[in-house]
């Protein structure tokens, strides 16, 4: 029989202060992420960009992370790397720094890029130091992670709002302070990873033998990517245009658009977090179905929507829509246990990659038909979802 010391049973419990860390941080890095798209307009008059170019930023960043977190993730399965994770933040602060003073648009594609850098780094990493620190409580600790990175998002465009759009872009390297702070925070974040590294090495790796029969298996993973597809495609349209949507529509000013963008993503964050202890209770697969079925009328509605409404609505398609995200990621994780690094880097790394290419393509055509022509095509995005009907239920361990 084997016996478990203090230090084994110390990480089979949930481990809220590391949780807390990475969720925090995941605050911090998309605090500094999103205030690319915050910037949009300021960039736009700046260096007389049109909807092409501002795509071809978002793409830039995103894509940057799509090809290389799943990378990070098959590299870090093999080869742990508990102090990746301070580099990684690090890059991202190089960015900033860039982003700020950046007088050409080709540095604002490469400081998009080196954020994206930081992001290939940090996402698969943190993810998987959230699932160590679960003790078990996956989707709750997934929903805490995430919901870290929504609120980053939702403060990053009332920090946009408030300080960069009155003093001006170079202030946007104000902000490499808080990277530094991070930096901080994931390096006693790395001593605790290589602890519970040590502490596990008695165990072995973990069984890697799958839940279903391989054809199986293959087919829900291929819809589970194209489910993340849809839905970071139609949140691409709202992150990265919704502000241009509701100036043009309803003649905002530039800060009530930021404003009205802060409501949906907040929205998107409360949504995030209220995922993951669902899904603990009811299952993943439950939660996906309720996400992804349950914004289509909202979605729908969306385009014919008044100021009122689509204040309303867009609070409501936060909420709904984002909840699908850490179900997703646990789902996955599950379908193929012992790859948590590669599962982790292909659904952030394509969430952020199709995110990228559907953002591009919606500029094109914002450039040619109209921005509201865009959230038309865009309502019809989550019908996708009627597909999670093919999703297999997983066998309970």
């Amino acid at each position: 029989m084997a016996v478990v010391t203090g230090t084994e049973a110390r990480f089979e419990k949930t481990t809220f202060s590391i949780l807390v860390a990475v969720s925090v941080c995941h605050m911090l890095n998309d605090i500094m992420q999103s205030l690319l798209a915050s910037l949009y307009p300021i960039f736009k008059e700046n260096y007389n960009l049109d909807f092409i170019q501002i795509g071809l930023l978002t793409m830039t960043f995103q894509v940057t992370a799509s090809l290389l977190q799943p990378v990070v993730g098959m590299v870090t399965d093999r080869w742990p790397m508990p102090f990746s994770l301070p580099v990684g933040m690090g890059s991202t602060l190089v960015g900033l720094l860039l982003l700020g003073y950046a007088d050409s648009f080709s540095l604002l594609l490469i400081a998009s890029s080196l954020i994206g850098f930081g992001s290939a780094i940090f996402h698969p990493e943190s993810s998987r130091v959230a699932r160590l620190a679960s003790g078990g409580r996956h989707g709750f600790a997934q929903s805490l992670f995430q919901v870290g990175g929504n609120a980053g998002s939702a403060i990053g465009p009332l920090l946009a709002a408030f300080i960069v759009l009155p003093l001006g872009q170079h202030t946007v390297a104000w902000f490499s302070a808080i990277a530094m702070l991070g930096m901080v925070i994931l390096t006693w974040v790395g001593n605790w990873y290589a602890a519970h590294r040590r502490a596990s090495a008695s165990k072995g790796a973990p069984s890697r033998a799958l839940p279903l029969p391989q054809n199986k298996v293959v087919l829900a993973f291929l819809l589970l990517v194209l489910l993340t597809a849809t839905k970071n495609v139609y949140m691409a349209s709202l992150s990265s245009y919704f502000t241009f949507y509701v100036i043009d529509k309803f003649a905002l000013s530039v800060r009530d658009a930021q404003l009205m963008l802060f409501l949906f993503l907040g929205s998107a964050a409360v949504g995030t977090f209220l995922g993951g202890p669902i899904g603990d209770r009811f299952g993943a697969r439950f939660v996906i179905w309720f996400s992804i079925l349950g914004v289509i009328p909202f979605a729908l509605l969306l385009p014919y929507a008044n100021l009122q409404w689509t204040m309303i609505l867009v609070v409501l398609i936060g909420l709904i829509f984002a909840s699908a995200f850490s179900a997703i990621v646990v789902f996955a994780q599950e379908l193929v246990p012992g790859r948590v690094g590669m599962i982790a880097g292909i659904f952030f790394g394509f969430a952020f990659g199709f995110g990228g290419l559907g953002a591009a393509a919606l500029g094109g055509f914002a450039d040619t038909h109209g921005i509201e022509f865009v959230y038309r095509l865009c309502s019809y995005l989550p019908l996708l979802g009627l597909l999670t009907i093919f999703l297999p239920r997983i066998p309970r361990r």
